[in-house]
Formats: C-alpha cells, structure tokens, sequence
C-alpha cells in the first residue's frame, strides 16, 4: 500500500482541496517528500488561498483559479531556488491552503461577571454574551506569518479562545465608558456592537483576520436583581396598594364564608373585632373612674367641714373634646402631659378663677410642660 502511494504521488499532478469540514483555516497538501514537477496544476477554489513555502520561508501566493506551476508564474521561488530557463527535475515545496470564506455564528461570552457602576442601581454585575463572524484577510500570508505558522491542519479552535478574550476585553472596556444605564442597555445593543466591532476590527486586522459581524445577544443582572426587579414591576402593575390590599381582604372573606373556614382575612378580621372591644371597655372603664373621681370632688368641696385643699395641689377641672373632666391635682396633670393626654393649649379652671384659661398660661401650672417630651414625629 505505501509503494503505491508513492507511484500515485509521483505522477499525479494534480495540486488541489476539496473541503468538506466547517472549522479548518488552514490545510497543508499531503504530497511525498513534498516533491512538485514542472507543469504541475494547482487548483484554487472559490474562498481559497494557496501558500507555497521552500524552507519555511514564504515564496509565492496563488489566488483562487487554475495554475500551472511552471517558471513563469513562480517568480518568488524562481528566484530562490535559481532557475533561469525552466526546470526539468522534480522540486520540493510545501503547499498550504488557506480557507478565506467567513466562519459564521462563532460563540463569546463572558466567563465571570463584570463589575460597573450604575447610575440607578449603583455597583452591579452584569454577564454577557453574543455571536461574531469573521474571514481570514485575501493576504493570507499576514494571518500565515503571525498567527499559524507551518501548522498543517490549523482549525478555529486554535484561534477563537484568543479572539474571546480580546473581545471580553474591548467589551468591558466600552460598556463601562459608555455609561449607559442598566435597564436601557437592551434598547442600545444595534449601538454597542457597532461601536464594539469598530475597536476589536483593528486588533483582528494585526493577526490577518477581518470581522465581518459583531452581534450583543443578551446582557443580563445577576438572578436576584432580576427578582427583585420583577417584584418592582409587579407593584407598578398593580399600582394603589391600598386599594389591592382591601380588595384582596374583601376576595378572601367571600372565599372563606364561601367555604366555611377560616382565611387570612377573617382571622384578621376577628382580631381587629376583638381589639375593638377590649379599647371600647378600655375606655369605659377610664371615664367610670373619671366620672368617680369628679362626683368625689364635688362632695368633698359641698361638705364646708371637710379641710381645705393642700396649698399648691388645689384641683383643677379641665375640658377635652368640649366635655369637662376632673377635677384632678397638678401631680395628675403632670403625668397627663408627661403621657401626651394634655397640652399648654388645653382649658383648665378652679374655684376662684374668673373663667377657663389654657394651662400654660397659669403660672402654677405652667412649669408641668418644662419636663414633657417632645411630641413624637411621624415617620
């Protein structure tokens, strides 16, 4: 088998690749001892590129049509190797192919999230990802020299990890000094790629490679801002709370006297009814004890053999919500307007007063407000 091989690589002429891979760049010619005879055919297809190499070095560089490789279309190897008037014996070169059609739908993303800072959200991460597209340059030997040397089968993946990484770069790079707010990036993206192909063009064209599309797919929060925005919506949909919230109380009482059970909203609602009650006694209670304390006074200073009051602790009544209550002593009125149930404005009279005076205009009283606290604020 390997002598026929070599019969068939010796008189076969025929210099050419037919590519049925999606991925190779580059494609060296399998040819034994890498001997080309004088006359030989070079085909170049459409999206093709044919190297020729003697010693390494570069000679001549065929575009795509039919060759005949003969002195006058190898002047570069000619040169080098001599010729004058033609050749007769075999020579050795090496042939490479190179594919200059577009690789299309090329994957790059970023592998850990982008720190920015947002003029809304304040620091944020941000993870993105898209597709680009891109062709080796017509002047293959640009590409050849930097980026793949002698390899004799040279794919993308050789070359798309570095191409990533110079875009991630450029990418970061742009978005951050673009400024643009994180919830209006998505009506931007047509702007970013544009801006973003522009820069990364010129680190390609160094390795020979032009790019002939650059697409933002999707740039995205981290999940728990995109929850939190959800929930940010959710309340601008349903916008009065106050509303929804009895609307949804008065939906769970029909369900649950619907199905006779309890719900959130009726064992809210019995609570609410049971403090209710407890404030009403509550009160009751409180103007029983006052209505006391009043009938009290009144017989006290009806009965003329009882003593006098103590000087300074005389009582005084005072009116709240237009009702007269008391009579009650300073050191009760102290408290009172410790507890917020009184203030200076609040009318106040005892016996031997001409009429009701507010209680911070009675000298004797007046010093009960010097100690109160200040009311406490709304928050």
């Amino acid at each position: 088998m390997g002598i026929f091989n070599k019969l068939r690589n010796e008189f076969i002429d025929i210099i050419e690749w037919v590519d049925s891979s999606t991925d190779t760049i580059i494609w060296k010619f399998p040819r034994y001892e890498n001997e080309i005879k004088n006359g030989a055919q070079l085909t170049v297809r459409e999206s093709q590129v044919a190297i020729l190499v003697n010693k390494g070095q570069i000679a001549d560089v065929y575009k795509p049509g039919l060759h005949r490789l003969t002195t006058d279309n190898m002047p570069i190897l000619t040169t080098l190797m001599g010729w004058k008037y033609g050749f007769n014996s075999p020579f050795k070169v090496d042939v490479y192919f190179v594919n200059i059609r577009q690789f299309t739908n090329r994957k790059w993303g970023t592998k850990n999230p982008i720190m920015l800072r947002d003029a809304e959200f304040g620091p944020v991460r941000l993870r993105a990802f898209g597709t680009y597209c891109f062709k080796i340059q017509e002047d293959a030997s640009k590409f050849f020299k930097t980026i793949a040397g002698t390899n004799p089968d040279f794919k993308t993946e050789d070359i798309e990890e570095q191409l990533k990484n110079l875009i991630v770069t450029r990418f970061t790079d742009f978005l951050a000094e673009s400024k643009i707010p994180a919830l209006d990036l998505a009506s931007n993206y047509n702007e970013l790629s544009g801006g973003i192909s522009d820069i990364i063009a010129k680190d390609f064209d160094e390795y020979g490679i032009d790019v002939t599309k650059f697409l933002i797919e999707n740039i995205s929060l981290p999940e728990e801002v995109e929850k939190a925005l959800d929930k940010r919506t959710s309340m601008g949909v349903v916008g009065d709370m106050g509303k929804y919230t009895q609307f949804q109380f008065a939906n769970s009482l029909e369900a649950s006297a619907e199905g006779g059970g309890h719900s959130m909203a009726s064992d809210a609602m019995g609570l609410a009814m049971g403090m209710g009650v407890a404030n009403q006694m509550m009160s009751q209670q409180n103007m029983g004890m006052q209505q006391q304390q009043q009938q009290q006074h009144q017989q006290n200073t009806g009965n003329q053999a009882g003593p006098p009051p103590i000087p300074g602790q005389e009582p005084y009544f005072i009116a709240v919500n237009g009702q007269q209550q008391g009579p009650f002593t300073p050191n009760i009125l102290q408290q009172m307007a410790n507890s917020g149930q009184i203030t200076k404005d609040t009318l106040a009279w005892k016996q031997g007063m001409s009429g009701w005076e507010a209680l911070g205009t009675i000298p004797a009283l007046s010093s009960i407000f010097s100690n109160t606290p200040p009311p406490i604020p709304n928050i």
